[in-house]
């Protein structure tokens, strides 16, 4: 009887969401300057309805496009044509996605406890903010959920609070999912959640910080756009505001913020998957944060977590000065990467975000660090690219508890280097 009721769940899951029969993510090799270019044509006919997961930047640097079955061949005789080698990375994209259906399904139960909570499989928005009412509920004197502000579609924004005493002490943010669809973010972000109360008062680190510092954690900070890749769309990246004389939905909340707002790095094509907005913070979701680290006004590390690519970044993102603090900064995150590296062997690159990936205008960590927070990262989780925004469930404890290992180094550094 079971096995009917998740057949027929799945049927239900699979009829309402955008189907990607036949897709195939291509990675694209351009050698040179010219095919470099030449895959930027790519990018301007929206006609093909390509998405770039990771976009041409440089020679030698992988592309991997998300091409629809209707356009495959166009795309494919177009590298053909200019001797532009490529691979299909992911053969079919569906069957990816309905693995992933089923993995949750089969794991799908209403957690009692944080105890029974299943951290090893993807939960739904609603999961997510039960998990938090669970997490406050067992620990009421380190966890709090603070309500930063709503959605565009009027969900609401959630922080947790982790903190031991005393009012406006010097804390750290994390944040996970700006993206939506980078659904390891957020799942890290709920492991993250329970590692923190289960370390408190064993692990000396995180005791030391707490007792020192607040954590402040978003893990759904893109609501309205994780639910919609629950609902309809699995590879939504935006927000889902409606632009005014566009028949195109939602703003890319990573080129959203006050800082080289609206230069190279973004898109002012509401269509495209880095548009920028009409103006900076017009995202609700980015106001949120703002405000609120605004008026904390003590935030001394911010950490913003993204998938893929393997990868641990800090300013700039839209110039190619490098930021007052570089060596500093690139210590650091030597640090933090040999200590993710040391558990399963994972590989990272770091690097300033210009010169480590591309230009990317109007980013959250050049906005904090222009803010006054010297201790400004993103990552960019696992993998690199065989499976990217679709990384298999099995993956998610992995990466969340070798990423908690570089988070720890950037913790402590930060508690000891106050400034």
């Amino acid at each position: 009887m079971r096995g009917l009721l998740v057949l027929s769940a799945l049927l239900v899951a699979v009829f309402a969401k955008e189907n990607f029969v036949g897709h195939q993510v291509l990675r694209v090799f351009a050698v040179d300057e010219a095919q470099v270019e030449k895959v930027k044509e790519l990018e301007d006919l929206e006609h093909l309805q390509l998405d770039f997961w990771r976009g041409p930047t440089r020679p030698g640097v992988p592309i991997d496009v998300h091409v629809p079955f209707l356009s495959l061949q166009s795309v494919k005789v177009f590298l053909e044509s200019h001797g532009i080698k490529y691979l299909a990375m992911i053969e079919d994209v569906q069957s990816l996605l309905d693995e992933e259906q089923e993995q949750m399904f089969a794991f799908q139960t209403r957690a009692r406890s944080t105890e029974s909570f299943n951290y090893a499989t993807y939960h739904t928005l609603e999961e997510i903010y039960d998990f938090m009412d669970l997490l406050v509920a067992e620990n009421p004197n380190l966890v709090s959920k603070i309500q930063i502000g709503s959605s565009y579609e009027g969900r609401p924004i959630y922080v947790l609070k982790f903190s031991t005493g005393g009012r406006n002490r010097p804390a750290f943010w994390i944040d996970t999912g700006i993206h939506s669809r980078e659904w390891v973010t957020q799942a890290s972000g709920v492991w993250f959640a329970k590692k923190i109360v289960e370390d408190y008062g064993k692990e000396e680190g995180l005791t030391a910080f707490l007792n020192d510092m607040d954590i402040f954690l978003e893990i759904v900070t893109n609501p309205d756009g994780f639910a919609f890749t629950h609902s309809k769309n699995r590879l939504w990246r935006k927000t889902r505001s409606i632009t005014p004389g566009s028949s195109c939905v939602g703003v890319d909340p990573n080129r959203n913020w006050d800082s080289g707002f609206g230069l190279p790095g973004a898109s002012s094509s509401p269509c495209s998957e880095t548009y920028h907005g009409r103006y900076a913070n017009s995202e609700v979701e980015v106001k949120a944060i703002v405000d609120f680290v605004k008026a904390h006004g003590n935030i001394k590390g911010f950490v913003s977590i993204h998938s893929y690519s393997q990868l641990l970044l800090y300013p700039f993102g839209y110039k190619t000065d490098p930021a007052r603090d570089q060596n500093e900064l690139d210590q650091l995150a030597k640090s933090a990467v040999t200590a993710l590296s040391s558990l399963y062997g994972t590989k990272y690159k770091y690097g300033s975000i210009i010169h480590t990936i591309y230009q990317a205008s109007g980013g959250t960590i050049d906005w904090t660090y222009e803010q006054g927070i010297k201790y400004s990262f993103t990552f960019e989780l696992r993998d690199t690219g065989r499976y990217g925004f679709l990384l298999p469930a099995s993956q998610i404890v992995p990466t969340a508890t070798e990423t908690w290992l570089a988070l720890q180094v950037i913790m402590d550094y930060t508690r000891n280097h106050l400034y």
